[in-house]
């Protein structure tokens, strides 16, 4: 026992000053490793050792164990060559938090040295002969850990030095269980922060995104809709949210609404479902949909978000892709058709070999020039600068181009009569397509099939309109028939209202009469 007096007055002032400095550095804002260290000092100074250790605990593959966390009174080398301790019958009681073990001398221990592989101290300890282990425990019960005391001399560590341990190591646990709870509490508020960082990020995909983005609950009530939304369907958020999601749907569908949220109840996705929903305006939409089920936080799924991708101006492209292939087909057909027309047309009226090569050579040349004028040209821009690539021309010189591989110069088989009107611009091309498809029908079944036939075209301009009638003459008798309309019929209506205009059809027995009228200020562009 230390003797009483001034002196041990002042150290009791001394030790009273190191337990404040203790709580004020659990209180304050110092990290866990050094405010361990300032216990770890404390505890070997004011227990008299020589050198200390704060060992926590860890648990490997053979069992609990301790690990090094802070030494003092000693470099951190001297443990570099000494093996992790174990949980040894000398250290149970501070392993189990079961009690506290001071030795004067820890060699003389019945316990000490009895353990494999070695058997007294093992090789490069420190000389450790007094001894003082405090187990440091939470307030849960959990041993967190212990403090480790020794001196290379007998008797050092007294009933006063273990008071002192006992009352840091209390401070100790206070220390490392709010650290642990600091840590949980930043744990919990970085993944609140990431999870309201991810969920920041995803609104503003969802709002900047040109897709359609909505939820709708497992009876099919909208909840959410995005501004893309707004524009696809023409709802604002205000009139869709709370209402069905069946307003999209067009009667011959709402099947598929029940089909989808059968699914979506057995947790599957639905990726890339093509179909056809409503405007606000009525208008019909085609779409691209992807629906996938939401759950919330126990896995119960609540409801669906769904994705839906305007795919109109797709779809449009692949009609506009099939119908250029059919014309195409069309076209290549024809023109197979009518070069064996003009074969028997220039046989005819060839006398040698050499007068049917020449004339129909020239026949296919005109045949040639006349398909030109049915294409857009391609020739690249102008020198001004313009890509459309635009051409010019008249009406008559239109005719007389596309006529011209199925007429005789010495006897022409066209007549042309009336107003001639300027033509340019995309029109050109339309009505060039037009009257190339009449002239085609004619040398396929009509007047230009024969080699008396002729043709009688005659414009005139009535009010804001041009009228064309296009008569046959001379051509197989006509013989009005009821058939399916084939491809040149879809193309030549489709054409026709391309122009704005209108057409008719008289089948008299004397060859077929077509009538057309086009706003003039379509022909003129």
């Amino acid at each position: 026992m230390r003797s009483e007096g001034p002196a041990s007055a002042a150290r009791e002032i001394q030790r009273l000053r190191m337990f404040s400095h203790i709580a004020q550095s659990i209180a304050g804002d110092v990290e866990l490793g050094e405010l361990v260290q300032i216990v770890t000092d404390a505890a070997t100074h004011w227990s008299g050792g020589k050198f200390g250790a704060f060992l926590y605990n860890v648990v490997d593959a053979s069992g609990e164990a301790y690990s090094l966390y802070t030494l003092s009174g000693v470099p951190r080398s001297a443990f570099e060559n000494v093996p992790m301790p174990r949980n040894t019958e000398i250290f149970a009681l501070t392993f189990a938090g079961a009690g506290i073990l001071r030795a004067d001398d820890i060699r003389q221990d019945p316990r000490f040295g009895r353990n494999e592989p070695y058997f007294g101290m093992p090789k490069g300890h420190l000389p450790v002969v007094s001894y003082l282990a405090v187990p440091v425990v939470s307030r849960t019960g959990e041993v967190l850990g212990g403090l480790f005391l020794a001196h290379d001399e007998p008797g050092i560590f007294d009933e006063e030095a273990e008071q002192t341990v006992v009352a840091i190591a209390a401070h100790a646990a206070i220390a490392i269980d709010n650290a642990r709870l600091l840590e949980a509490a930043s744990r919990g508020t970085e993944a609140t922060r990431q999870v309201q960082e991810a969920n920041a990020w995803l609104a503003a995909i969802v709002e900047s995104t040109d897709d359609a983005v909505l939820s709708k609950s497992l009876q099919g009530i909208i909840s959410s809709w995005n501004a893309s939304a707004e524009r696809l369907f023409g709802f604002t958020a205000a009139e869709a949210i709370g209402r069905p999601v069946t307003i999209l749907i067009p009667d011959d569908r709402l099947h598929e609404e029940e089909e989808i949220i059968g699914r979506i109840r057995q947790g599957q996705r639905v990726d890339h479902y093509e179909t056809v929903r409503r405007r606000k305006d009525g208008a019909l939409l085609d779409i691209s949909l992807t629906v996938s089920p939401v759950r919330n936080a126990q896995g119960v799924i609540i409801g669906a978000s769904k994705i839906a991708r305007d795919i109109s101006e797709r779809k449009r492209a692949q009609q506009r892709q099939s119908l250029l292939l059919r014309e195409m087909n069309h076209r290549v057909k024809n023109l197979f058709s009518v070069t064996t027309g003009l074969i028997s047309v220039s046989a005819l009226s060839a006398r040698s070999a050499e007068e049917l090569a020449g004339s129909l050579r020239e026949r296919v040349l005109a045949l040639s020039r006349a398909h030109d004028l049915t294409l857009p040209d391609l020739g690249g821009p102008d020198p001004g600068g313009d890509m459309t690539g635009e051409r010019g021309t008249t009406l008559f010189a239109l005719l007389a181009a596309i006529i011209a591989p199925h007429d005789n110069p010495d006897a022409p088989r066209m007549e042309i009569t009336g107003a001639d009107v300027p033509l340019s611009g995309a029109t050109l091309t339309s009505l060039a397509l037009l009257l190339h498809e009449f002239t085609t029908n004619a040398a396929k079944y009509g007047a230009l099939s024969t080699e008396a036939g002729r043709l009688a075209v005659q414009a005139a301009i009535e009010g804001e309109m041009l009228a064309l009638t296009w008569r046959e003459i001379g051509g197989p008798k006509v013989v009005a028939q009821d058939v399916p309309e084939g491809f040149g019929s879809l193309l030549e209506r489709a054409t026709v209202q391309g122009l704005g205009g209108e057409i008719g059809r008289d089948w008299a027995p004397g060859g077929v009469v077509i009538r057309l009228r086009i706003p003039l200020a379509h022909l003129t562009g």
